[in-house]
């Protein structure tokens, strides 16, 4: 099933939309990097032992995991709004839970109740995708796209202040008022999104990928605990693989599967989400070991002697600096594609840890380093989103969103697991405390230029840009060559809605249906009627269209599967039906 949505009514979302949006990513990512300044300090606080202790970082990188998914597509089938606000409130219940105890199984079930909120970023793009205007649209998908470092860059030096001159609750109470600020906005200013997918939740295949993720991603965070191999590891690497294969299997059969993994087979969906694997990588990797060398004392020879907030606040230009590359992003994606503002991210971060391997001795170095990571992983993450929207259908925007979130997070999670294993295998025992060592930075920061190299290379088999064969379809602001590539309109039907009297029919719901009788594509009309959809092969297809005082019409149209569009008017009958 394979559709994207070229012609879309001009948006009447409010000015505001896109920082509320951004504003609950911020919000969302606070939540990864909330306790990251009182890691060291968790079995004490919660009276358990280290290896437990853990398991308070671990719930919120699972149940994330679990989330994203599948309130992607709860989104594209009930409302995208809705599932952000449902995304944060539980966030905040979590929060709350996590605020008002010391126990450890009710503080991994608030931080698993936490972990919820991960989905709220794929609903906020496939927000901004119904309801932006082209010319918004691509600096909008880039700021909310980084929202997750920027977050997470200003939430290090913030986490470390409170934890610091405060009790470690108050950083959860903090989280829930930002969670009900954030709620209270988008109530205010969000509008839903009139996009709906067709179809019923897959029930079965979210219980499949829910086990399945739980499967592959305990073992990568509790390998360095258990040992790598383990039998307790294996098995659970084993398991997942049967578990996912089998569940791939029944998607393929599911009339509305989760995750159309037909559509995820793409070229560009799928090299996009492997090297949103290796963008991960390289994000976390500076995350873990610059707060480390600046804490740890000069009297190890190498460490920069700084404290918590200062450390903090010296990476957070980190966050900033994704931040501010969204407009940079917007101009160079408009002009050259998404494809080579991805590739020239990843430069730029190939670039930035190979000056940090010798940028190690001085805290205004690590300023540096930041900065450029920061340039190189905005441009990057901003990147992911365009490349994804530009090649899935509308009705599937949150669910092809949440699979890319999910993408990087499992990058995250083997750069967590990685560097904490490179970093304890080269540590120094000093007193009976494990130092990190400047070999095992410096070695860590290498593992981080190889993912970025691997990832160059998943970025040159992305399908380039194409020109455009109907001048007349071609958007005001080329923000993304997805969508570019599809206003081209190579292969597939296009044509007006209209009414009995010849005028124009607006936001018109416009269905592709192939001969099986599933849903192939789906479209809003523009103002001026017109409507494109893409086919995934030639053949014979239903059109059916549906309008508010309208009654729907369906018409048979037949593809011969090569590059020219076929010209399709659709006019609707001239009765009116109540709504």
């Amino acid at each position: 099933m394979t559709q994207t949505t070229t012609v879309r009514p001009a948006g009447r979302a409010s000015g505001a939309v896109v920082p509320v949006l951004a504003f609950a990513g911020i919000v969302v990512a606070v939540m990864q990097t909330l306790l990251v300044p009182v890691i060291k300090d968790l079995p004490q606080l919660l009276d358990t032992a280290p290896s437990d202790a853990t398991w308070v970082l671990t719930s919120t990188l699972l149940s994330g995991a679990v989330a994203t998914p599948i309130m992607g597509r709860l989104g594209d089938l009930y409302g995208k709004r809705r599932m952000l606000i449902t995304s944060l409130a539980i966030m905040v219940v979590g929060a709350l839970v996590s605020a008002l105890t010391s126990d450890l199984l009710l503080m991994i079930t608030g931080r698993t109740l936490q972990g919820f909120a991960m989905g709220a970023i794929p609903l906020g793009i496939g927000l901004m995708r119904d309801m932006l205007p082209r010319e918004r649209l691509g600096s909008a998908m880039a700021l909310m796209s980084s929202s997750i470092g920027v977050g997470g860059g200003l939430a290090l030096p913030a986490a470390a202040l409170v934890a610091q001159h405060s009790d470690w609750h108050a950083l959860f109470y903090g989280a829930a008022g930002l969670g009900v600020l954030a709620i209270a906005l988008t109530l205010l200013v969000v509008p839903e999104s009139p996009m709906r997918a067709e179809g019923s939740f897959d029930l079965p295949g979210a219980v499949g990928l829910s086990t399945g993720l739980v499967l592959f991603l305990l073992p990568i965070t509790k390998g360095s605990d258990w040992g790598w191999t383990s039998g307790t590891t294996l098995g659970l690497f084993a398991a997942a693989a049967v578990v996912l294969l089998l569940w791939g299997v029944m998607e393929l059969r599911v009339k509305a599967p989760l995750v159309d993994l037909r559509t995820t087979a793409r070229p560009a969906v799928l090299f996009t989400n492997l090297a949103s694997i290796m963008v991960g990588v390289s994000f976390y990797v500076v995350s873990l070991v610059l707060p480390q060398l600046l804490q740890l004392p000069k009297s190890t020879g190498y460490g920069l002697g700084q404290s918590m907030v200062v450390a903090g606040l010296l990476v957070a230009p980190l966050g900033l600096t994704m931040m501010l590359t969204a407009p940079v992003y917007a101009r160079l994606s408009a002009k050259y594609g998404p494809k080579v503002t991805l590739i020239l991210g990843l430069l730029i971060i190939a670039i930035g840890y190979g000056a940090g391997l010798g940028l190690m001795s001085a805290a205004w170095q690590s300023l540096v380093i930041s900065v450029l990571l920061g340039a190189g992983i905005g441009l990057a993450y901003s990147s992911l989103p365009a490349l994804i929207v530009g090649a899935v259908p509308a009705s599937e925007t949150g669910a092809a969103n949440g699979l890319n979130t999910l993408m990087r997070s499992i990058g995250t999670s083997v750069s967590s697991a990685v560097i904490g294993m490179v970093l304890a295998n080269t540590a120094d025992n000093v007193g009976g405390v494990e130092i990190p060592t400047m070999h095992g930075f410096r070695l860590s920061f290498l593992i981080a230029t190889g993912a970025v190299a691997v990832g160059l290379l998943l970025a040159l088999f992305l399908p380039g840009r194409r020109p455009a064969a109907h001048p007349q379809l071609r958007a005001s602001s080329e923000e993304d060559a997805g969508l570019e590539r599809a206003e081209a309109v190579l292969r597939g039907f296009r044509g007006r809605v209209l009414a009995a009297d010849g005028t124009p029919v607006a936001r018109a719901k416009v269905t592709l249906i192939d001969r099986r009788g599933r849903q192939a594509g789906a479209t809003l009309s523009a103002e001026d009627g017109a409507y494109v959809l893409t086919v995934p092969d030639g053949g014979s297809y239903v059109v059916a269209a549906r309008a508010t005082g309208h009654a729907p019409l369906a018409s048979s149209a037949t593809h011969t599967g090569d590059e020219r569009p076929v010209d399709l008017d659709l006019s609707l009958p001239g009765e009116t039906v109540s709504v």
